[in-house]
This record gives structure tokens, sequence and C-alpha cells, in this order.
């Protein structure tokens, strides 16, 4: 029984999960970090498309493809361009060099994250693989806001039929017909007679 035991917390130790630590501190480590795994994650179901809400973020509501999350005092919203992703549009950017930060994407999926400073907050502009998050913080939650944005974009999966489905003009249509004799109801008195 002890063989057994002893053999088994091997195997557990021996074929533990490992954790990945991420230096939050610099914004392009971030995004190569959580970039290069294939996350396969979701939790949060839309119109023709799912992703992941990482741990902190908090789901609000939607409004056609578009949703907004709330984490640490920021709102995030979320755009979802299913349009482009049918027709693989593809996406241009230009590196801005007057923005606080400003960077292409050339991964297996394209994008870019300009990051310009509004008063004394900052605003993210966050476009990869065919969704989009916007968001207005502080500078001291930039890297958190850039980390969960990182997550949810990478996230987003797209459910092609469901979108054909949506970008089909005749679907949804309705088929009217016209009515041009009612029948009219004949009213009797003595079943609309309220007794005491």
């Amino acid at each position: 029984m002890k063989k057994i035991t002893i053999l088994l917390i091997g195997i557990i130790l021996l074929t533990g999960c490992t954790a990945v630590r991420i230096n939050t501190n610099s914004i392009d480590n971030i995004i190569n970090v959580v970039l290069s795994k294939n996350n396969k994650l979701y939790n949060r179901i839309g119109k023709g498309y799912k992703y992941y809400v990482p741990r902190g973020v908090t789901y609000i509501d939607t409004s056609d493809l578009n949703d907004k999350l709330y984490s640490d005092g920021d709102y995030y919203y979320l755009y979802i361009d299913a349009v482009g992703y049918f027709y693989k549009t593809k996406t241009d950017y230009e590196e801005n060099k007057e923005a606080y930060y400003s960077k292409k994407i050339d991964s297996s999926k394209k994008g870019y994250l300009e990051i310009n400073e509004v008063g004394n907050k900052y605003k993210i502009e966050f476009f990869y693989n065919y969704s989009k998050i916007e968001t207005i913080v502080e500078k001291s939650h930039i890297e958190s806001a850039i980390l969960n944005a990182t997550y949810i974009l990478s996230t987003v999966k797209f459910n092609d039929n469901i979108i054909e489905l949506m970008l089909n003009e005749n679907y949804f249509t309705n088929k009217e017909e016209k009515y041009t004799k009612f029948i009219e109801k004949e009213e009797n008195d003595s079943t609309n007679v309220l007794t005491n």
C-alpha cells in the first residue's frame, strides 16, 4: 500500500501542470507571450462568435456585435467585425510615431495596438483577429488593460455558418400576405352580460 501511495505521489509531482508567469512590465512581452499561446478557451458566447473573459473582467452588456466589459474601474468596449472576418478584409496600419505606443502586429492574425494620451488618461485601441477593444485608463492600468485585451482578442472564435446566415439578406425577410376580407364577429349580447 505504501509503495502505491509513493508511486502515485511521484507521478503527480512529475506530471503536474506548468504555470507561465508573464512579465507585465513590458507591453511587448505581454503581447508576444499571450499571442504565442494557442488559446482555445471561451466562456462568453455571442451571435456568431465566442471568446474568453479573463478573471477580474466582468461582462456587462451586448448591443448587436458590441460587448461592454468592466475591470478595475475601467470599461472595455469590444467590437466584433463579423463582416470583415467573413470577407477576409485585410487591415492596413502604419505605426504612429506621435502616439504614446504604436505597434503593428504581424502574426498569423494581423492587427495593431495604439495608445494615445488623452488629457491625463490613456486611450487604448487594440485590433486583432477581426475584433477590437477600446478603453480609456489611468497610466497605472495600461499593462493590466493590455493583458486583459490580449487574452480576449486572442480567444475570439467565429461561427462561419451563423455569420453567413446573418449576412444573408433574404434569410430574415418576412413573407407577407395581404388579406382583403375579414370575417366579422357576430356579437351576442347574452354572453357579454355580467351578473351580480
